[in-house]
């Protein structure tokens, strides 16, 4: 998708300039197929070709072509989880590549913290009730790939995670007691940091926005071509909405559930107290 949308702003570009595929093309010593292909995002970038052109287009000041020279950056740096490819289904790995590439990640979780905030050994005893015929090989290739797929939140230009978990996803203990105090304790500390906001929705709040669903998470894009998605999974599947009227239907669920939860000063005095309490 980050192809598609750095590939749609070089082509409105290069028409506003009136220059043809052809022209384009002898520019970068290519054929308009390949032309074609960059501005489908069809194949990746090469920094090179997107200065070519940039300079092509008349894009002269600097900070318009940070911004292209980021995008391209990141378009680069997405298929990490291909090394994962033997343990992926092709429904989560689409998955992975839009969240790496998302510049809002909002979620609510009603049975356990969020893949994106797991510890280490809550992750393993998460995929272990998950596969319970799998090699230890596997568990830790499983639990890898997440601890990897987390660094998302800590890299330049992360992106901002605001997470509303069920109370019930605090309180249910995963491996031991003392692997839900240690997880308790890490989203306290990833909660400090500045583009994680993290809310609890508790349970004498009664009933709220997202009472009878399921987890989803909502993925939005710094692009204004891409659309927001929102990813449902199930146990062997996944949906991905991205029409408008479905977009905005978990949107104002999402708003209204924020409203309902604790604010994020209030959710860490809540996960101090659950941890006293177990």
């Amino acid at each position: 998708m980050l192809r598609i949308a750095l590939g749609g702003q070089l082509r409105r570009l290069r028409e506003a300039c009136g220059i043809t595929r052809e022209s384009a093309g002898e520019a970068l010593r290519a054929s308009p197929a390949k032309i074609s292909r960059l501005e489908l995002g069809k194949v990746s970038f090469k920094q090179r070709d997107v200065a070519d052109l940039l300079a092509l287009y008349g894009i002269a000041d600097e900070q318009d072509s940070a911004e292209f020279f980021a995008l391209a950056r990141r378009v680069n740096a997405t298929g990490w989880e291909r090394q994962y490819s033997d343990i992926l289904p092709n429904w989560f790995e689409r998955y992975l590549g839009l969240e790496q590439a998302a510049m809002v990640i909002r979620t609510y979780e009603p049975q356990l913290v969020s893949g994106l905030l797991q510890t280490e050994s809550y992750a393993r005893a998460v995929i272990q009730l998950r596969h319970l015929h799998a090699r230890t090989d596997e568990i830790e290739r499983r639990v890898a790939l997440r601890m990897t797929r987390q660094q998302v939140l800590t890299q330049p230009e992360a992106p901002s995670l605001w997470a509303v978990l069920d109370e019930a996803a605090l309180r249910r203990p995963l491996g031991s007691q003392e692997i839900l105090r240690a997880q308790l304790r890490n989203l306290i500390e990833m909660a400090e940091l500045p583009n994680i906001k993290l809310q609890v929705a508790p349970f004498h709040a009664g009933g709220h926005a997202a009472t009878g669903g399921g987890a989803f998470t909502i993925l939005r894009f710094a692009q204004s071509d891409l659309p927001d998605i929102v990813y449902l999974e199930q146990l062997d599947s996944a949906l991905y909405l991205d029409k408008k009227r479905d977009t905005d239907n978990y949107l104002t669920i999402m708003d209204n559930l924020c409203v309902q939860a604790e604010s994020p000063t209030e959710t860490t005095n809540v996960l101090d107290r659950i941890l006293q309490e177990i």
